[in-house]
């Protein structure tokens, strides 16, 4: 299978998608072929050197992932990874927005775990948007913002929980409602009591969730309080001097006043009805998640 890269430079770097794409080989995406690291990081562009942007740490911490599931199912990996890389990479969301940023961790830092955490067993590939894709597909991406997205404050526990189910990822992490934060935190609120059991159940809710959103106005009916942007800046500005990332515990994020409990009570509620009257395909039969390629 493919293996980590032989060169890793110091600090990480943008890999422009059309440079992406030039190394994403039917060899790489069969699990056959290395990356050339050498030749890839010469087509990339530097980013600011900075402790939160060293590769040691990340390249560790994705070892320490694949180590830790290396005789389970890849895909227990990214509720434990999601958090921990999001509180070691420490970005604004404008830097997280950035593609060529994702491309460089998958392509020039990580490409074995890419392969190792996405590789179909149906299709003996993988799909390229794992490499180079959307923020809702790409392999380090996806991770990060569900850490974001689903975080309540500091508390990275919410993400664990909508980690540990597939379709909150390839569904629930499309919609644009879930950047409210007491609509993401209502949807965990149900998985953690039980109301959602399978990957069925979370992406029928996702669907009715996203439908009504055309017409109710869920920050009207349950109002999240004013972000706190010196809270997460204080937070990033922790990691430019250096603070570490201690693997085992989970990580502590910023500093942010949790979602008010009032409104997450209220939305799960009303999301427990909608859920009651949702067509749920395979509704009551046993089911194991899968991803969809």
């Amino acid at each position: 299978m493919t293996e980590r890269p032989e060169h890793l430079p110091e600090y990480l770097a943008r890999l422009a998608d059309e440079n992406a794409a030039r190394f994403i080989t039917d060899g790489l995406l069969s699990g056959k072929d290395n990356v050339p690291a050498i030749a890839l990081n010469q087509a990339t562009e530097p980013l600011p050197e900075s402790p939160r942007s060293r590769l040691r740490a990340i390249r560790d911490l994705i070892d320490d992932a694949m180590y830790k599931y290396r005789e389970g199912r890849p895909t227990q990996a990214d509720a434990w990874l999601a958090p921990r890389l999001h509180a070691i990479l420490r970005l604004t969301r404008a830097e997280a927005a950035d593609p060529a940023l994702w491309n460089y961790l998958a392509l020039g830092v990580a490409p074995d775990f890419v392969v190792w955490r996405h590789f179909s067993e149906k299709t003996r590939t993988v799909n390229a948007r794992y490499f180079k894709g959307p923020h809702y597909k790409q392999a380090f991406a996806r991770l990060w913002w569900s850490a974001e997205l689903f975080r309540n404050g500091a508390d990275y526990e919410p993400v664990v929980i909508a980690c540990g189910n597939q379709d909150m990822l390839n569904t629930v992490l499309r919609l644009d409602v879930i950047d409210h934060r007491p609509t993401a935190q209502a949807l965990v609120r149900l998985l953690q009591r039980g109301d959602l059991r399978t990957g069925r159940d979370a992406n029928a809710l996702a669907k009715v969730v996203n439908t009504a959103a055309a017409t109710l106005m869920y920050d009207v009916i349950s109002p999240d309080v004013d972000r706190d942007a010196g809270a997460v800046r204080r937070w990033i500005d922790e990691g430019d001097e250096g603070i570490s990332v201690h693997h085992r515990p989970l990580p502590v994020g910023p500093a942010e006043e949790p979602a008010p409990e009032d409104s997450v009570a209220r939305l799960t509620d009303h999301f427990a009805a909608m859920f009651a009257d949702a067509p749920v395909r395979g509704k009551g039969e046993s089911e194991e998640d899968t991803e969809e390629d």
